[in-house]
């Protein structure tokens, strides 16, 4: 995968990003591991949300989908901008991103107490990305486009944590958890579509 496939994220111009990312690359760690990391603390956030119910838990989960993120961005510039790019690089970008987003959204729909829904959302995400790459495979740009693309998803998610934690606190009631999954699973079924409207005008376009 080269520069010009990568999704476009502001954060990896920031300093932080970027001494961290340096630091990676003069250490041993692979790109490739980075990558491995990000489903283990996807794999720690859907746990606590689903076994650790309460305060602790959505904080734990919020936490820990920032922390898959940042293994999201720091793997790409560890490879690209480190020079230690792997021959099955572009496998570990793609698998364990869609493992992660399995493993969170399916957590979110159990702990929202409509499990269907988290299945439902988790295959919508999976297809967002299948039409993305068909797009690519096709000879066109990868289109990483919303309304619900990977940090659209995250970002849900997180927020979803962490105004339940005030809903339980203020309301006692359990409406933030069910709202999201469902915003997710709507949003990523939009997204499909939109990325396929896309491909399909640009392969009118090159015909």
């Amino acid at each position: 995968m080269g520069k010009d496939d990568r999704r476009p994220i502001a954060a990896r111009s920031t300093g932080w990003a970027r001494a961290l990312s340096a630091a990676l690359v003069r250490s041993s760690i692979t790109p490739n591991q980075i990558s491995v990391l990000s489903i283990l603390f996807a794999a720690l956030g859907a746990a606590a949300l689903l076994y650790w119910p309460g305060m602790a838990g959505l904080i734990t989960c919020a936490v820990c989908i920032q922390l898959r993120l940042i293994c999201n961005l720091l793997d790409g510039m560890v490879a690209m901008e480190g020079g230690k790019q792997t021959p099955t690089g572009a496998l570990y970008n793609e698998y364990p991103d869609r493992i992660a987003d399995s493993l969170l959204i399916v957590a979110l729909g159990y702990a929202a107490g409509m499990p269907w829904l988290g299945w439902l959302g988790a295959l919508l995400a999976a297809l967002t990305a299948y039409v993305r790459l068909s797009g690519a495979s096709l000879g066109l740009a990868q289109d990483f486009r919303g309304p619900m693309a990977k940090q659209h998803r995250m970002a849900v998610l997180t927020a979803a944590c962490l105004l339940a934690l005030i809903e339980v606190l203020v309301t006692h009631t359990a409406y933030v958890l069910p709202t999201a999954a469902i915003v997710i699973a709507a949003g990523s079924l939009l997204t499909c579509i939109t990325r396929t409207r896309a491909i399909a005008a640009q392969l009118k376009v090159r015909a």
